[in-house]
This record gives structure tokens, sequence and C-alpha cells, in this order.
């Protein structure tokens, strides 16, 4: 499906979101807080957009992504960055390889939501860092209406108009109605075992940055 996607994905997501990825995409490069030299993993990276934010900091960025076609998109967009097929569930990386991990909507499309959370916790170093962005839930009511209002209506018709395959948007919609809120996430993170685990909503709730810190010592 994202394979179909990938040529205008990015300008999609820019289109739907009314702009706002690159205030998304900056508030999470803030929350890793990458430095020079560190190793960060950037998981269902796609053409690598997000990848490239982190890389500008001076970290190695790996972009790593299960979708061929996206990952072919990246290489020509983005030559300078390193690109890795990979299966959030059965990650191509050694055990305690990188400083931090993060994933911008994607973690909504994995099978295995602990599975993939575990397999985030095995390739991060003790006292790395997690952090993912992904959609979630309004938290006033009246905003929390008109936005599942979008997603149901309006968005499909935005998407059957400007993308080659709108029932990629139509799933994206049911994708994120049926993703549990902020609190539900976080439990769901701190099961598997990561410490320090905090969330902060982006525009309303629309987004939420979810963070958390494996634990130095067992």
């Amino acid at each position: 499906m994202f394979d179909r996607v990938a040529n205008r994905y990015d300008l999609m997501n820019d289109l739907l979101s009314l702009g706002q990825t690159r205030s998304w995409r900056r508030a999470t490069v803030r929350a890793i807080k990458p430095t020079a030299g560190e190793m960060i993993l950037d998981l269902a990276a796609g053409t690598g957009t997000s990848t490239a934010a982190i890389a500008q900091t001076g970290a190695t960025a790996i972009a790593c992504d299960l979708s061929i076609g996206m990952l072919e998109v990246g290489k020509k967009r983005h030559p300078q960055l390193t690109f890795v097929a990979g299966d959030a569930l059965a990650l191509p990386f050694a055990d305690e390889t990188f400083d931090a991990v993060t994933i911008s909507f994607g973690i909504r499309n994995v099978n295995d939501v602990p599975k993939a959370l575990q397999e985030m916790y095995r390739v991060t170093k003790p006292g790395g860092r997690l952090v993912i962005c992904e959609f979630s839930t309004p938290e006033v009511g009246w905003f929390r209406k008109i936005y599942q209002n979008y997603l149901i209506r309006a968005l499909p018709k935005v998407a059957g108009k400007f993308s080659s395959n709108p029932v990629a948007y139509q799933y994206l919609a049911e994708s994120i109605l049926a993703w549990p809120n902020q609190a539900q996430f976080a439990s769901q993170i701190q099961q598997i075992g990561w410490a320090e685990v905090a969330w902060r909503s982006l525009t309303g709730g629309i987004v939420a940055l979810h963070r958390g810190v494996k634990p130095a010592t067992k």
C-alpha cells in the first residue's frame, strides 16, 4: 500500500495536515535531543524526510522502513542518508546499538504494537531514549468532534482528488480513530519496561509525542 503512494507521500502529508507536519517534525527532533556522534534509529522513516531533519543536528541517523518503494524514493531525495529495509517486529540491528530510537506516524501501522516496542527497547542502549510521534486524541470535546468529522468525511474526499491511491488514506482515517488515547498508549510503553514515560499533546491532541528512557541498569 505504501509503495504505491511513495512519490507523493510527503506532499499529501503536508496537504492533509494543513502544513502541520513540519512543526510536528521539529518538535520530534527537539524531543529526541540528538547530539553529534550519537546513533539514532528512525523507524517507519518512509522517504527519509524525518531522518534528514535528525541528521542536520550532527547525529548519525539511520532511516529504516518496510516499504521498498519508500526507501527507493528516499535514496534519490537524500543520497547522503543510510536507508535500511527492516520490519519493526524483527529489526535487523544488534542489541543496544542506538542512543535513541524514534518512530513518527508508523507505530499505528504495525501488526503487534507491544512486539514493536520491545524491539525498539532491545536495540536501544541502556540510558537511551525513545520518542514516538503519533496521531492521538484531541483532549477538548468539541474539538475532538470536529476532528473526527474531518477524518471521516473530509480527508477521504481530499485524498480522492490528489492521491493516486485514496484507499490508503481511508485506512489512515480508520486507524487513527482506532488508536488508543495518550494515557492508554503511555501505559503500553511502560509495560514493556521503558522508564520515565511521558507525553505532550501537539495541535490540541491531534498528535502526541510520547517519550521514554531505557533504564541504565536492569
